[in-house]
């Protein structure tokens, strides 16, 4: 039977099941940190309430034993070294599918975060050191540096509503950089005792993974395995086990499926569908998941576990801290608490500012933030929260009481920096809307994802040509889910300063009265009729056989004849192969993919989202021409 349930919703299946990877790493993160906010406040309830019963609880002994060897730690320790490794396995795998397909893809724009996310550590650092040097909590130094971005984008979600996701891939990317220094900081400066001959058999082990990586080995159990004697062997050596986690994630490439691949595995399945036996279903599923890269399998499957699961056992355990008037008293007269309170709130925002201004002034504008200075400043301040990385650093540190005041110092900075970080975007808000979308867009020209521009001597266009927005689709005729779209592109046409583009992408591996589709109504755009085909075709998806396609050009009024033999001698089959070829080089695989002023639009496309995504694209093209000299504006609308 049938699923409307697409329809009535105003979003289809494949809208809820495929997302940008950014924007679904952003919501997983987003709606975790309620989940971790939980876990911490149980755990200062606990704390409080039956003190002595959660010390013992997380310092219970835990030991695996093999042979003659046994590997014996607390609870607790499990936790920050065992559970976070995959954390930070999820960590290493966002920075790397950054830089293999996110904004750090040019890697002109590489610069900006490395220099704000090193500075956005360095200055709460010395901050810190200006409070306790000399003192015994000087060594806790790194306890100061590191910003807990899964926290801190589920907050900016609370206290900074409204704000366009562009502020939030912005955060994401500067912070992707403290991540990796922070471990590198646990590895070099909070590992002690470290055993040479456990550290070199971890080196062998990771080189021998990385090598499997870079040959595609496919075997997952290989990996697991060498995984786990990195992680083992780092243990041993006495090197934080956690950063095994990060390097691992780092070595799997990220890459968009390509439509051969996806070819070859819907043929596989269509074997399944006709001898559906074990060995055929086995082959089929291994080819639909072998399109996917190593990177989108790994997070499809750690990040939810990491982000639901493990980071709220890890507030669980380490967040714990008795609390009365007393300790408070002296605890925020306390160079650990203070150093670390005022090294979050003050230090990080003026150090994420100040490097952002000093890189786009010293470049005269070639390299800047990809968002407005209002939303640079946001993200330093919600910046100022570490709890993950900061409180593993603390458990390596201190203990006792220092620990205590490190804690509170940390909880402190989460709330302090939330109230900061609403009223900044509260005073974008009072800003007139024009000045308001350049503080929180800025005026830089985001990456084009569509290859090929939209070109009005060969394009098919719906709209006016001097729209400030261009929405470009590649659709397939026999695509139920192009069916679906089909009236919400309607909706959206509404708008008058809005233009539409249909391009071809015919999946003729599972859609085979595609391409004859495309070819007819190419054969009717010869004739002056490509739209009123183009509307015919999407309203009779069910009915594309050759005598359905010419009763069509029969209704049209088309010369049928002539239409029949142009199909016949496939005249438009070039056409459509350009079309085919441009898909290919924008990385468009699937059909509807939409493409809003270049840039490839992720996620759902109902009627709501993608108005939004066309209001921010209109926001954008009209800070961009206001920037602009006006005889160049001039030329841009004489050739538009």
């Amino acid at each position: 039977m049938a699923d409307f349930s697409g329809v009535l919703s105003g979003r289809t299946n494949w809208t809820r099941e495929f997302a940008a990877p950014i924007r679904d790493f952003l919501r997983t993160e987003s709606g975790s940190s309620g989940v971790l906010a939980v876990a911490i406040l149980l755990a200062l309830a606990w704390a409080n309430i039956a003190p002595g019963s959660y010390a013992d609880f997380w310092h219970t002994d835990f030991s695996l034993a093999l042979g003659g060897r046994e590997l014996n730690m607390s609870l607790q320790e499990w936790v920050n070294s065992g559970l976070m490794t995959l954390f930070f396995l999820v960590v290493g795998l966002e920075a790397r599918r950054e830089f293999d397909l996110g904004d750090l893809r040019d890697r002109s724009r590489f610069v900006l975060p490395v220099v704000a996310g090193v500075a956005g550590m360095v200055a709460p650092v010395l901050i810190y050191l200006a409070f306790n040097h000399g003192g015994e909590g000087a060594h806790g130094w790194g306890v100061a540096m590191s910003t807990d971005t899964a926290l801190a984008l589920g907050l900016l979600a609370l206290v900074g509503r409204g704000v366009p996701d562009r502020v939030r891939v912005f955060l994401l990317t500067v912070f992707v950089v403290d991540d990796l220094i922070a471990l590198l900081v646990i590895a070099i400066v909070y590992s002690e005792n470290i055993s040479l001959m456990p550290l070199l058999i971890a080196i062998v082990a990771f080189g021998v993974l990385l090598t499997a990586s870079l040959l595609r080995v496919r075997q997952v159990g290989v990996y697991v395995a060498l995984g786990v004697v990195t992680w083992a062997a780092l243990l041993t050596s006495g090197v934080d086990p956690v950063v095994a986690g990060l390097a691992i994630g780092l070595t799997a490439s990220a890459y968009s499926p390509g439509r051969d691949e996806l070819e070859q595995a819907s043929g596989l399945f269509r074997l399944f569908r006709e001898q559906p036996t074990p060995e055929l279903a086995r082959n089929a599923t291994l080819g639909l998941t072998s399109t996917l890269s190593p990177n989108a399998r790994l997070q499809h499957f750690y990040h939810p576990w990491t982000s639901y699961l493990i980071v709220p056992i890890f507030g669980l355990a380490n967040a714990g801290i008795t609390i009365d008037g007393d300790f408070l008293a002296q605890a925020f007269r306390s160079p650990i608490t203070l150093g670390i309170l005022f090294g979050y709130v003050i230090g990080k925002p003026v150090a994420v500012m100040t490097a952002s201004w000093a890189l786009t002034r010293f470049t005269g504008g070639r390299l800047r933030p990809q968002v407005g200075w209002a939303a640079v400043a946001g993200s330093g301040t919600i910046a100022g929260m570490g709890f993950t990385v900061s409180l593993l650093i603390a458990t390596l540190a201190f203990e006792g009481r220092a620990l205590t005041e490190a804690k509170l110092g940390l909880l402190s900075a989460v709330v302090v920096a939330s109230a900061v970080t609403w009223l900044v975007f509260q005073a974008a808000h009072l800003l007139s809307p024009a000045r308001k979308a350049v503080a929180l867009l800025g005026d830089v020209d985001e990456l084009v994802d569509l290859m090929d521009p939209v070109d009005p001597e060969r394009d098919h266009i719906r709209g006016p040509e001097t729209a400030s927005v261009t929405l470009v689709e590649y659709g397939d005729f026999e695509c139920p889910y192009c069916g679906l779209a089909e009236p919400v592109v309607r909706d959206l046409l509404k708008d008058d300063d809005l233009r539409y583009v249909w391009r071809h992408l015919p999946l003729t591996d599972v859609h085979p009265r595609a391409q004859i589709a495309a070819e007819v109504a190419e054969a009717a755009a010869a004739q002056g009729a490509f739209w009123e085909m183009h509307d015919l075709l999407l309203a009779n998806q069910e009915n594309l056989k050759p005598a359905d396609l010419m009763s069509y050009a029969v209704q049209l009024g088309l010369d049928n004849d002539r239409i029949h033999d142009e199909v016949k001698r496939h005249v438009a089959a070039a056409r459509v192969a350009q079309d085919v070829e441009s898909a290919d080089l924008s990385g468009v695989s699937g059909t509807p993919t939409f493409f809003v002023n270049g840039q490839r639009h992720y996620g759902a496309y109902d009627v709501e989202t993608l108005k939004t995504a066309i209001k921010t694209a209109r926001v954008r093209a009209k800070i961009r021409d206001t920037e602009l000299p006006p005889l160049v504006r001039r030329r841009r609308a004489r050739t538009s």
